[in-house]
């Protein structure tokens, strides 16, 4: 959609609308004239024909070519999207014993790290991407950075643990945002956590206190819930359900201002994160294409000129 970034110039346009009506004014005044001619056949006969209605064609189009340049002169732009400099991205991924269910081929935990390997390679080069995982504790993995193999190097190489501390990734999460490098600028930069899990806190602080520090901190939390309420693993030699626990994370991402998900396959994990990745860092910018008014009315008035010389055999 065009927009102006200087409207004002818009009163630019009514000279030009001035000119058109005189123009149609002084045309209807000629006709007025011309009847007063009481011979109207004497008149066919000694006049030389003229172009017709040919003869306005070039007025009309160098009106236009006016009509164009005067809109430009109010910087008309379109909006685009771009990726935000400094843009941060922290994967908080669930590292628990739960994540070795198999009802997400081949294991939940397979299955994530395949899903965010791609999500990782396929993120804008501008963006920082940390890495935060969580089982009993929550470790800063990787601080934020462009180097994508990093990143996807620390994901293959995670490990399973104990116990599930979802308020701790998200603390991490944000320990993790204030080591972006500050590129000369003094704010934190731009950030969003994406906090994948599949069950419920079991160790560390409360989930809610997480979520109040990070909406404190003005930082977005989009939650999946990753795998389905038949999950089962095999812990000590007993058989323990895993479902997932969708209240939870549908309240943090509600109450930070993220995205709640669900995923029960690696091909919905997937899609997810695509989804992410389209409505993360980016800002809106106006690109002004005043070159092209001005490109089009010139293009008008050379075409103006063109027909009046072969018509009228002079400039209008």
């Amino acid at each position: 959609m065009i927009r102006f970034l200087e409207p004002w110039w818009l009163l630019a346009v009514v000279p030009v609308l001035a000119l058109i009506g005189l123009y149609v004014l002084a045309q209807m005044r000629r006709r007025s004239y011309a009847v007063r001619f009481s011979n109207v056949e004497l008149l066919a006969k000694i006049a030389a024909k003229g172009p017709g209605w040919r003869k306005h064609l070039p007025a009309a189009v160098l009106l236009a070519a006016l009509l164009v340049m005067s809109t430009g002169m109010a910087r008309p732009s379109v909006d685009i999207q771009e990726p935000t400099e400094r843009a941060t991205i922290v994967l908080a991924l669930d590292v628990s014993l739960s994540m070795e269910s198999q009802d997400v081929a081949p294991t939940r935990f397979e299955a994530m790290k395949e899903a965010a390997t791609e999500f990782v390679s396929e993120l804008p080069e501008q963006y920082n991407v940390g890495l935060v995982s969580f089982a009993k504790s929550a470790n800063v993995v990787v601080s934020p950075t462009k180097d994508r193999s990093q990143v996807k190097s620390a994901i293959a190489g995670l490990s399973l643990d104990r116990a599930t501390a979802l308020g701790e990734a998200i603390f991490s999460s944000l320990q993790a945002i204030q080591l972006v490098p500050p590129d000369g600028i003094s704010e934190l930069a731009p950030a969003r956590i994406l906090l994948l899990s599949d069950g419920y806190r079991t160790a560390g602080r409360l989930v809610e206190d997480g979520a109040m520090a990070a909406e404190a901190a003005n930082v977005p939390v989009s939650t999946i819930a990753f795998g389905t309420d038949e999950g089962t693993v095999e812990i000590d030699g007993q058989v323990t359900p895993v479902p997932v626990d969708r209240a939870t994370l549908a309240d943090v991402a509600e109450l930070t201002g993220g995205k709640f998900y669900e995923a029960a396959s690696v091909q919905e994990l997937k899609e997810v994160y695509s989804d992410m990745g389209s409505s993360i860092g980016h800002r809106t910018i106006a690109v002004e294409i005043a070159q092209w008014f001005i490109g089009i009315a010139l293009l008008l008035a050379f075409a103006a000129v063109v027909m009046s010389l072969l018509w009228t055999s002079r400039v209008p």
